[in-house]
């Protein structure tokens, strides 16, 4: 949650260059929020004619355009390999570094005075700016983890056409976050943990948080907590009347199951795709906790080979591609 956690005027930078072997370019893309600068990497594959086009969401935590986390020791590179694929599949792309990080660290605010609208206003300001580019057809929205929620959010204020969940929560943040401490604090650790949590679902910022919570409960970020777990993906979803894909890998150890059947529940018309051997980042891996650690700094993982496919049957079912 550094560097402003993981967040109209706009103009495109002229420093593409070609992906050698591939079909594609890739260029350097700038857009212009009224606290500061983000950016983003467009990715086009040669055509006559217009394509489609997704925007790309990473997930929460200092994550980058391409689902790097400044706090893990290397690379996965799992957005990256997600975009290169598509465009090689004949669908465009922009995957963008949150506001605070990388490119877009001059769009940074102050911990304590980002909310949760703001990565929202931001995926919302990247439709537009993807709507206005006569190269584009239609506007798809893929969020992948916290960013599925931002993408939900964005793609209904936004109006883009099609929407694709990748290892999305169905639950709020909290569910989610005491299905992870269970068991793995001392009691009155955690006991104290859940009387922040409460404060927090009551509105009520505190500053009783031991510094061995300080991590998760700093009264800075306690602001953004408050205004992410407003928001409940599956009543959201609910909400949203566009195609959509939901898919949730089978050795997923951030997100279950579960998750994606409440997702399903919320919009029953939506495709479920359960990819046997995807991992939370998407990779194929094996369920065993240290491969699993591993994969996450480990860029030469290449993507779940059934992803990309689903992804692919469901823009044609949709009448995207």
């Amino acid at each position: 949650m550094r560097q402003g956690l993981d967040s109209l005027l706009f103009w495109l930078l002229a420093l593409a260059f070609p992906l050698s072997g591939t079909a594609q370019s890739a260029s350097e893309v700038g857009l212009e929020t009224p606290t500061g600068r983000l950016a983003g990497t467009l990715l086009v594959p040669q055509s006559p004619s217009r394509t489609p086009v997704a925007l790309v969401i990473a997930g929460s935590g200092p994550t980058d355009r391409d689902g790097n986390s400044g706090l893990l020791p290397g690379k996965n590179d799992s957005l990256r390999l997600l975009a290169e694929a598509l465009a090689g599949e004949g669908i465009a792309s922009l995957r963008y570094d949150k506001r605070g990080l990388g490119g877009s660290s001059g769009a940074a605010l102050r911990e304590s005075k980002l909310r949760f609208g703001h990565l929202v206003d931001d995926a919302e300001r990247w439709v537009a700016w993807l709507r206005a580019d006569a190269r584009f057809s239609r506007i798809v929205v893929v969020g992948h983890s916290e960013g599925a929620l931002i993408g939900t959010l964005a793609a209904r204020e936004a109006g883009a056409d099609a929407l694709v969940l990748l290892a999305g929560a169905g639950r709020g943040f909290f569910a989610v976050l005491r299905e992870q401490v269970r068991g793995r604090l001392p009691e009155v650790l955690a006991q104290k943990s859940e009387g922040i949590m409460g404060e927090l679902e009551a509105g009520r910022t505190t500053e009783d948080v031991p510094k061995e919570l300080a991590a998760l409960f700093r009264t800075s970020v306690q602001p953004y907590l408050i205004s992410l777990i407003r928001h409940d993906p599956a009543r959201e979803l609910a909400a949203l009347r566009i195609p959509t894909l939901i898919v949730q890998g089978e050795t997923d150890i951030q997100v279950k199951f579960e998750d994606a059947g409440r997702l399903f529940a919320a919009r029953p018309d939506a495709r479920q795709v359960l990819l046997p051997g995807m991992n939370h980042i998407l990779k194929l891996v094996p369920a065993e906790r240290a491969l699993q650690l591993a994969s996450y700094s480990d860029p030469t993982l290449p993507l779940a080979p059934g992803l990309v496919p689903a992804i692919m049957d469901f823009l044609r079912d949709s009448g995207i591609k």
